[in-house]
């Protein structure tokens, strides 16, 4: 069982989260939170893998609590569920980057939203959190969902890959935005013009006169065959690239000339279709079947992405290495703790590589460092690579000002 708090002062909005919660077996149990000063302080030392805040609630100061987890990195362990009212959603839109949303929620929606979000989170736990995750992350892990015709469902599913993706050090934030436009606009059409059936036509006369197309979905969906299609994403991430594919259960569609449509007549693409080539723009290799009810797509990591430097150290000075640079010897003292900000470190004892380090593995020397011992090995650079030395004064300095940082670090160096 794992609490979720739920910072919300709106007394029916938390009974359909109790009982949602008990629905789904009790995996998540809600802890609630009607201040703003409470729930900051549960998510600092607690840091919970999910947290729900009602951006609806005008008794919270919901602003101040977003405020702060974008301020510091290391709060962004924690995904949000964001429950807001419909006229809020552009403003809210907004302010959430870099504060990891994993889905957002209309108050008026919050019932099946919420049953579905959750349900996904439970069943896919395994990629939600990066720091949870270190022995996947020496190799490569695959896994695939099946999704209906939920645009929140494909949305939270995109939030979740792309965000797993950024915490895990492998992408960084531009890489994040534009994989979550990527896969969100390869599900949708999987739904619309896969499952639904829904041509470039039909949409464009639909929205010339309602504006909205997850009405016209909702409407289609009544439909008992095209309700019962199901939309196939699977993925394989290993350190160096992430594979992705999605596939329906349509009859398919013309990809040929949505890919590339300046060879084969130069579409007129108006008020929308510009998916498929912001996707071929934003991603590697994006090849259709014949049919083209399945794409596949690739993104390259990049090698050593740089550490966000967490607010407690961003006091610190940070040091270069050239390559084949000592950054100290074995049996030296071990005064500092080094933060990795970017590259690759070898580590040798007793004169043999045993080990490799990445901004991956957050920290270096830690041991000796806390244990007050000498060094154990050497540790050397490949190529270049950036350090951030932390003196102990200035570490138990940190611990005291925010000692909710040594239950986070205590957290790490377990791993």
């Amino acid at each position: 069982m794992r609490n979720m708090p739920v910072i919300s002062s709106d007394p029916d909005l938390n009974d359909r989260v109790e009982r949602i919660c008990e629905k789904l077996g009790g995996f998540f149990r809600p802890v609630f939170f009607e201040s703003s000063n409470e729930a900051l302080e549960y998510l600092m030392y607690e840091l919970p893998e999910v947290n729900l805040v009602n951006f609806s609630d005008s008794k919270i100061d919901t602003q101040a609590i977003l405020d702060t987890i974008k301020a510091d990195p290391w709060l962004h362990y924690g995904g949000i569920i964001a429950v807001h009212n419909r006229g809020d959603l552009r403003h809210l839109e907004e302010q959430v980057p870099d504060s990891n949303v994993l889905s957002l929620i209309p108050r008026a929606d919050f019932v099946a939203s919420f049953y579905r979000v959750l349900r996904i989170l439970i069943q896919n736990r395994r990629i939600l959190f990066q720091r949870d995750l270190q022995s996947f992350l020496l190799g490569s892990i695959s896994g695939s969902f099946v999704m209906d015709n939920d645009p929140y469902s494909i949305k939270t599913y995109a939030n979740l890959v792309s965000n797993y993706l950024f915490n895990s050090n492998y992408i960084n934030t531009d890489k994040r935005d534009r994989l979550h436009v990527a896969l969100f606009e390869m599900l949708m059409n999987a739904v619309e013009h896969g499952n639904c059936d829904i041509s470039y036509e039909v949409k464009t006369a639909w929205m010339e006169e309602h504006g909205d197309i997850l009405n016209l979905i909702r409407q289609k969906c009544q439909d008992p065959e095209i309700r019962s299609k199901r939309v196939h994403f699977s993925y394989r991430i290993s350190p160096e690239r992430s594979y992705f594919t999605v596939r329906d259960e349509g009859l398919g569609f013309d990809w040929k000339s949505r890919v590339n449509p300046a060879e084969e007549g130069d579409v007129n693409l108006g008020m929308h279709g510009h998916g498929i080539q912001m996707t071929n723009y934003y991603i590697e290799n994006l090849t259709y079947n014949e049919s083209g009810n399945e794409v596949r797509f690739e993104l390259g990591h990049q090698a050593n992405e740089t550490n966000m430097v967490p607010m407690i150290f961003d006091k610190q000075t940070e040091r270069a290495f050239a390559d084949r640079e000592v950054v100290f010897k074995e049996g030296e003292e071990s005064n500092y703790l080094y933060y990795i900000v970017a590259g690759t470190f070898e580590i040798y004892s007793g004169g043999k590589l045993i080990s490799t380090l990445t901004p991956d593995d957050m920290f270096l020397g830690e041991m000796s460092f806390l244990l007050n011992d000498r060094r154990s090995a050497t540790v050397i650079s490949r190529g270049r690579s950036v350090l951030m030395p932390i003196p102990k004064k200035s570490f138990v300095n940190v611990i005291k000002q925010k000692p909710h940082y040594g239950i986070f670090l205590a957290r790490l160096l377990a791993q």
